[in-house]
């Protein structure tokens, strides 16, 4: 019996022993097979558990201007998200953060009841709202730090350097043309998670710099901010609807200032009208009126139907050309080309037209750069409105002659200006002169580009002499003379047209463009006030705003009155030294 029992004890054992083997043996080989074979798997897995990857952009580039002045910048801004599945009370939760960031509480709802990991509250929020919301101690509000844009000169050249939105993407301007260089790389990061979805750290895959590049503009902010000023008091006094100035380095193209009024802040740009948001020097046609005569008279010189003393019969101030009838301001019987320029003959200049030929003309603009866009680094170039001259009747060619029935930007205006002040040598403008890395070593840059030769050296000789006459006793332009400098430039007054198509009466571009000194031209400055409402006549309402800001130029470019050795030095303060 003992026996027996001493058995059937041992064969239990046994049994036991090999079921309690099978089953480690078992583990063993599962073990194995994890480590050994599917451990790589394993590891992929629990990183997609606890690790998510996430992408960023490096820091923007810095903007300068010419004088390394800081432009535009990045600085570090708190930004407020949500992990909706983290929120169990999503009605109180929104209406505590709809009471501390002013928000629509019905639209938070919604957005803390989305199925998804997360959701943005509000970005780039200002240092009092995010302490508020701290105080709250809500769960699953989320603080995030991010780089925001910031303009330090707040309103000065927003219109050339732009803005960029939230997300760090330029929207207009030099901003919007470069943001691929100034715009960082992507970098890749990975974050840890706990079992709740709470970050606890991040894993960088590279480790490089991912900052943009920074852009040095040709822009100064003394001259800019003389331009912008003279600018704004311009267009209050008259009353106008708005106002442009550019101020360009004849003799390279550069852009040393582009001022536009009324003003925008890109700091708070969606508090401004989208239309004032655009660079209108660049992207707006308009009917330049006379200012072009000194392009019909350089084609005259050029075409060798004219000299500048080569008299015509100004008609004593009317002149009839079938239907249509072209006035001067004053009656002029006889004038020479010079003085064609001098006094602004509408009649004078359509008799030139009618001797130079609608293919000259036409051709001698075109050498100019009209109907075609300058090439300038900014956003959004119209390529104005030249039509070819074969479609031209006899009113057309006249029209054209002295700037109706053509449009031209304002940096078209002045680039071509610049041309003659620059010996007939057309240049190429541009607003950006280097790109550099963050540390300041030179990347990239932008030496002048001749374009072409518009005129020969002697016919911009002789169109220099006209336009300095243009400024002295007996011209339209007395009123941009500047003591101790000659200058010289041209008025211009052109009717506006309506959306009908038809001149408006009452409306008025006024403008004034010009160069100084005349010997050896250093700026060139275009002004245009849009819609002025006191006075309508370029020599009276643009002409004194060109004045202001040419001296000014003059000193802060250290050059001395006209045949005079001593130089002249300026502080911001304008208190002039010497």
């Amino acid at each position: 019996m003992k026996t027996k029992e001493s058995n059937k004890i041992k064969f239990r054992v046994i049994v036991v022993g090999i079921v309690f083997g099978i089953c480690f043996s078992g583990i063993v080989a599962r073990a194995v097979d994890l480590h050994l074979f599917k451990g790589p798997w394993l590891s992929q897995k629990a990183d997609g558990q606890v690790k998510r990857s996430v992408k960023s952009l490096g820091e923007r580039g810095i903007i300068f201007d010419a004088n390394m002045g800081k432009m535009a910048l990045s600085i570090d801004v708190t930004s407020i998200g949500a992990h909706p599945n983290q929120i169990k009370d999503v009605a109180a939760t929104s209406r505590d953060l709809a009471k501390a960031l002013r928000l629509n509480r019905n639209d938070l709802v919604k957005k803390l009841s989305l199925n998804t990991p997360f959701v943005w509250i509000e970005r780039h929020v200002t240092p009092k709202k995010v302490e508020m919301v701290e105080a709250l101690n809500l769960e699953g509000i989320v603080f995030k730090s991010e780089r925001s844009r910031y303009y330090p000169n707040k309103t000065m050249a927003a219109q050339i350097v732009g803005f960029s939105g939230v997300d760090g993407r330029g929207l207009e301007g030099v901003e919007f043309y470069y943001d691929r260089v100034l715009e960082g790389q992507q970098a890749q990061f990975r974050v840890i998670r706990d079992a709740l979805g709470r970050g606890l750290g991040l894993e960088v895959d590279e480790k490089i710099d991912h900052s943009g590049k920074n852009l040095i503009l040709t822009i100064d902010r003394r001259i800019q901010y003389i331009a912008e000023t003279a600018l704004a008091e311009a267009v209050t006094q008259n009353g106008a609807k708005n106002g442009i100035v550019v101020v360009m380095s004849p003799k390279t193209g550069a852009i040393l200032a582009m001022a536009h009024y009324p003003f925008i802040n890109p700091n708070s740009y969606n508090q401004f009208a989208k239309d004032k948001w655009r660079n209108r020097a660049i992207t707006d046609p308009y009917e330049p009126g006379s200012t072009l005569k000194i392009f019909s008279a350089a084609a005259a010189l050029e075409s060798g139907v004219s000299g500048p003393h080569s008299i015509y019969y100004c008609e004593n101030g009317s002149y009839r050309i079938g239907r249509n009838v072209v006035h001067d301001t004053r009656p002029y019987q006889y004038l020479s080309l010079e003085q064609i320029i001098q006094v602004s003959s509408n009649i004078g200049t359509v008799k030139l037209s009618e001797n130079i030929g609608s293919k000259n003309l036409y051709d001698t603009l075109k050498n100019f750069g009209f109907g075609e866009r300058t090439g300038i680094d900014c956003p959004g170039e119209t390529p104005g409105m030249l039509s070819p001259y074969q479609r031209w009747t006899k009113i057309d060619n006249a029209a054209i002659a002295f700037g109706q029935g053509i449009s031209v930007s304002a940096i078209q205006l002045i680039t071509a200006v610049s041309a003659i002040a620059n010996d007939g040598i057309l240049m190429k403008p541009y607003v950006v002169q280097a790109i550099t890395d963050k540390n300041g070593a030179m990347i990239e840059k932008f030496n002048p580009q001749p374009v072409r030769r518009a005129v020969s050296s002697e016919t911009a000789g002789a169109i220099r002499k006209m336009m300095a006459m243009v400024t002295e006793q007996g011209g339209t332009g007395t009123k941009a003379a500047i003591e101790g400098y000659k200058v010289g430039g041209k008025t211009g007054t052109a009717q506006k047209i309506d959306e009908n198509g038809t001149y408006a009466g009452g409306k008025f571009v006024s403008s004034f463009v010009g160069f100084v000194p005349v010997k050896n031209p250093e700026a060139a400055i275009l002004v245009m006030i849009d819609e002025p409402q006191k006075a309508h006549y370029g020599g009276v309402v643009a002409a004194p705003v060109f004045k202001k800001i040419a001296l000014h130029t003059l000193n802060f470019m250290n050059i001395s009155p006209d045949g005079k050795t001593e130089h002249l030095t300026a502080n911001r303060q304008g208190e002039v030294k010497g």
